[in-house]
């Protein structure tokens, strides 16, 4: 995380759309400077049929730095599964607690986190432990967090608890669970969050995210809200 540029510019995760092919296919035309995967079920990958999400795991040399993007609700699973994204040689690992499918957040993953501090503080906690003997080329392995501004309402002392736990990246999409995509995201909320993060945990990296149609704008942001990075996803 100490090696990317200031503010840095990120390819937003995003299921059947971001795998290693799309992604090879951006680093050949405009190339971010941090790649993240799809996100990949903790779960899942710990049964029997992990084989068939595997393939969301897979990544070239074109594809650096690189974060693995996982969801789950177990600790237990989140804590396996970090050490095997280690193993194979990502450079830090992302926790989903943002995404607002209906179907996952009714089974208490993703957003249904920001109503659970108590999971969500766990699942940290045990990937946290996982990383705990492990390095990457840069020396400590990286743990993030992708979340919304609340869940129903907006919700900065959800953010603040994030802070808390001193993650090394967290980013942020500036709408809540509930507004999906309908609404304009809050770059205001974006950069509130980051002044409680000069105050809570200086070392966490910012990174907005929402609405993003042009590196231009991605900069604009950056400087505006005084942000480590932006997210870009359309």
């Amino acid at each position: 995380m100490d090696r990317l540029p200031k503010p840095f510019l990120a390819l937003a995760p995003m299921d059947d759309v971001t795998d290693s092919v799309f992604r090879q296919m951006i680093a050949d035309l405009a190339p971010p400077d941090l790649y993240f995967t799809e996100f990949v079920n903790v779960d899942g990958l710990q049964s029997p049929g992990r084989e068939r999400l595997l393939p969301k795991l897979r990544f070239s040399e074109k594809e650096y730095p690189i974060i693995a993007q996982i969801w789950g609700i177990k600790p237990e699973n989140f804590y396996k599964t970090t050490k095997e994204i280690i193993a194979m040689g990502f450079d830090g690992v992302d926790l989903n607690f943002g995404c607002p499918i209906k179907k996952i957040v009714k089974g208490g993953a993703c957003a249904a986190l920001i109503n659970n501090r108590e999971l969500a503080g766990e699942i940290i906690d045990a990937v946290r432990e996982a990383c705990l003997p492990a390095g990457t080329r840069r020396g400590v392995f990286p743990v993030s967090v992708k979340t919304r501004v609340g869940f129903t309402t907006v919700d900065m002392s959800w953010l603040e608890f994030l802070l808390t736990k001193k993650l090394d990246l967290l980013s942020i999409h500036g709408r809540t669970a509930k507004q999906l995509s309908n609404a304009p995201a809050n770059w205001e909320l974006i950069g509130e969050a980051r002044k409680m993060r000069d105050v809570l945990c200086p070392s966490t990296l910012i990174v907005g995210n929402g609405d993003v149609g042009s590196r231009g704008q991605a900069e604009e942001l950056a400087k505006k809200y005084k942000l480590d990075g932006v997210m870009i996803g359309r």
